[in-house]
């Protein structure tokens, strides 16, 4: 079955269509103007042949009015002049004109004196060739004054610049054809080495770019759009594989460290204390409890990329309590009720993180508040971090020197868990030092 002309359309490359449409628009364009100059040409020089005709007879009605006409009529353009008397004589003539026979029969001359334009009439009758453009002027004593002149040069010009538009206009619609199919090739040529460039990024040339074109056009802003996407998806990459390459590593330890306490359990079971080795096995179980809990929230908020899960009024400051009720070293100072738009266990997670941080490095409290424009802080007053540190600890799987032990520090995804989930919620982040000791500053947009 044969394609309809639509799908075979559709299926043409982008060059020749482009070629088609601009050679097809400008066919259509060059046919309008053609038809126009023609028509516009044809009406200028008829209203000229009929303006000196006019004239002409002008000068022969007021030499009739005197009475001064001579025999023959003289014209300088090739006029040809009839004047008739009142019974439908011809009296006066120019050189070469019928002398029996008038232009116009009486209602002819009737019919143009009442209009007052020119008429067109075949000279042939009359022995002249082609057309002419004949004017009537009423003069005195019942006289008509019948002028005429041949059009056959004017018709032979419009014809010539016809023939001249019927052959140049096609010329020029197949040199813009190739002119636009050279031009449209040059400007998709950025687009070819595009796609060729995309053709060669593989899984082994990950850090490839797509050639980017001088011009400074559309080619160009497409080809740094995708070299910025490129370069993110390749940073998320890298992410991904740090993350896995990270966990396994995490996760290494405490199922080694459950393995040797089974297989010394096993290997001598007289001699062993099961109840601590119970304890043990359940201390390194709930290590990678909470390591698989922190690794799953952040691929969720990798996998919203950045968004919040919900997006619905969260009391902040009944939050804040409930949280800190179940610390026994939290000191909490909360003002008036302070409402933001998010994900209230999102929320409740970035406190219980920044919670559990404060409470395993203080000597003895920790403070929290919350002001009325959003602002959150958790201090303590342990060693603190210094402050090189102190943008570095947000990173994932990060823990300084005095958090490495298996008995004080966690995984190192605390703290970036806390900043994924306040961008998210258009908010920020920051370690202070609270001298002695170290303060964790929240600042969410509040909902007016």
């Amino acid at each position: 079955m044969a394609d309809s002309p639509l799908l075979w359309w559709r299926r043409q490359g982008l060059r020749f269509r482009l070629t088609v449409a601009a050679a097809a628009v400008l066919a259509l364009a060059l046919a309008l103007s053609a038809s126009v100059l023609l028509s516009v040409l044809d009406r200028t020089l008829m209203a000229t042949v009929d303006e000196s005709t006019r004239q002409q007879a002008q000068r022969v009605r007021v030499a009739a009015d005197a009475g001064t006409l001579t025999s023959p009529i003289t014209t300088h353009d090739g006029t040809i002049v009839q004047v008739i008397d009142a019974k439908g004589r011809i009296t006066h003539v120019t050189y070469g004109a019928d002398r029996l026979v008038p232009l116009l029969d009486a209602r002819a001359r009737a019919q143009v004196l009442l209009h007052g334009q020119a008429t067109e009439l075949d000279g042939r009758p009359y022995a002249i060739s082609g057309f002419l453009r004949v004017v009537v002027l009423s003069a005195d004593r019942g006289q008509t004054v019948v002028a005429a002149r041949p059009v056959s040069e004017i018709q032979t010009s419009l014809g010539t610049a016809g023939r001249v538009l019927l052959v140049g206009t096609p010329a020029l619609v197949v040199l813009l054809a190739v002119a636009s199919w050279i031009m449209i090739g040059r400007t998709l040529r950025p687009i070819a080495a595009l796609r060729r460039g995309a053709a060669d990024i593989t899984h082994t040339a990950r850090s490839r770019r797509l050639p980017v074109p001088q011009s400074r056009d559309e080619v160009h802003s497409l080809a740094t759009t995708l070299n910025g996407m490129l370069s993110r998806l390749e940073e998320a990459e890298q992410r991904q594989r740090a993350l896995v390459s990270d966990a396994a590593h995490e996760l290494r330890s405490p199922l080694a460290s459950i393995r040797l306490q089974l297989e010394v359990a096993l290997g001598h079971p007289d001699g062993q204390d099961w109840q601590e080795t119970a304890e043990g096995v359940l201390e390194d179980t709930m290590r990678l409890s909470r390591l698989a809990e922190d690794l799953l929230a952040l691929a969720r908020l990798d996998e919203r990329g950045g968004v919040p899960a919900r997006r619905e009024p969260v009391e902040l400051d009944e939050v804040v309590r409930q949280i800190a009720d179940r610390y026994a070293e939290a000191r909490l100072t909360v003002c008036d009720p302070v409402v933001v738009r998010g994900d209230a266990l999102d929320l409740s997670r970035v406190l219980t993180n920044l919670m559990d941080n404060a409470v395993r490095h203080t000597t003895s409290k920790v403070e929290v508040a919350l002001t009325a424009d959003g602002v959150l802080t958790v201090t303590d007053d342990g060693p603190g971090v210094p402050e090189q540190d102190r943008e570095r600890v947000f990173n994932r799987f990060t823990r300084l020197d005095s958090g490495r032990s298996r008995d004080e520090g966690g995984a190192g995804l605390g703290l970036a868990i806390v900043r994924e989930t306040v961008r998210a919620h258009g908010g920020t982040v920051a370690l202070e030092d609270a001298a002695p000791g170290l303060r964790a500053v929240v600042r969410l947009p509040v909902s007016r």
